[in-house]
């Protein structure tokens, strides 16, 4: 899942320090895509539309894009991180595709308006100090009766089991509080519908880590900052771990985030 880089300033340079991301859910990747099989299927390109995928990483989705929309459409990623730019345009090349990549980020696409019939934006908003800027900028770039799919994370829904229920409390906490905008997949709808699209469905998909990792990168991580934070006790750390190896051994182990995507449209 290296479609995303660490620094949070790919998208929004005001926001925290990321420390969190999907990506550390080792067994993700068939969660993430079978939500991105109902983003396409929710978006249903058709030859000869024009598609932007927002915060385009490697470029996957673009080439997806440019396949559905043929010669006669177009496909475009916006991406601010050079080497993810770099790295999809030259992976369009290999693909022989017609997708195209262009420098930017959410709160500034560099498109007039009413420019695409759909638009993708797959977790960036969970990054984002202003994420109602990026929201009104899809509006802006979409044509009327264009459609959208916004795809974040929300870290609210965490689970950590098993472990000491308080301990657990603590940590979810501070991995929220590790998070620019932690809560932005319940926030989708409402933000969309402010920024004057009308939403049509909402999907979701549990990301559950791989139960033989264990605590795994993300509990390992984020209980050393609960400890650092001074809400857990190092002893009460090693508890957690150790409960986790534990129910990894025994088969009672269960870590996940869930993903939301909204599918909206811009009104005629």
């Amino acid at each position: 899942m290296n479609t995303y880089a660490a620094r949070p300033d790919r998208f929004d340079r005001a926001g925290q320090d990321q420390l969190v991301d999907v990506r550390d859910l080792q067994a993700a990747l068939p969660g993430i895509r079978r939500l991105r099989t109902w983003a396409h299927e929710a978006l249903a390109l058709r030859p000869g539309e024009s598609a932007v995928d927002i915060g385009s990483g490697t470029g996957s989705e673009v080439i997806a894009f440019a396949e559905a929309v043929g010669p006669n459409g177009s496909a475009v990623g916006v991406e601010p991180d050079p080497n993810l730019l770099g790295s999809a345009v030259r992976r369009a090349a290999q693909a022989d595709s017609t997708a195209k990549f262009h420098s930017g980020d959410a709160y500034g696409l560099p498109f007039g308006a009413d420019s695409f019939d759909a638009a993708l934006c797959e977790r960036v908003f969970q990054h984002l100090t202003a994420p109602a800027r990026a929201a009104n900028e899809i509006a802006r770039v979409l044509r009327p009766g264009g459609r959208v799919v916004v795809v974040d994370s929300d870290w609210g829904t965490a689970i950590v089991h098993p472990g000491n229920r308080q301990v657990v409390r603590e940590v979810v906490d501070t991995l929220v509080s590790a998070t620019t905008n932690p809560l932005s997949g319940r926030r989708l709808p409402g933000l969309l519908t402010q920024a004057g699209l009308v939403v049509d469905d909402i999907g979701s998909h549990a990301l559950v880590q791989d139960r033989s990792v264990g605590a795994g990168s993300l509990v390992t991580r984020i209980s050393a900052m609960a400890v650092a934070r001074g809400v857990i006790t190092e002893a009460q750390r090693d508890r957690l771990l150790a409960d986790l190896e534990a129910g990894a051994a025994s088969g009672d182990i269960h870590l996940s985030v869930t993903m939301f995507g909204v599918l909206a449209h811009k009104p005629r």
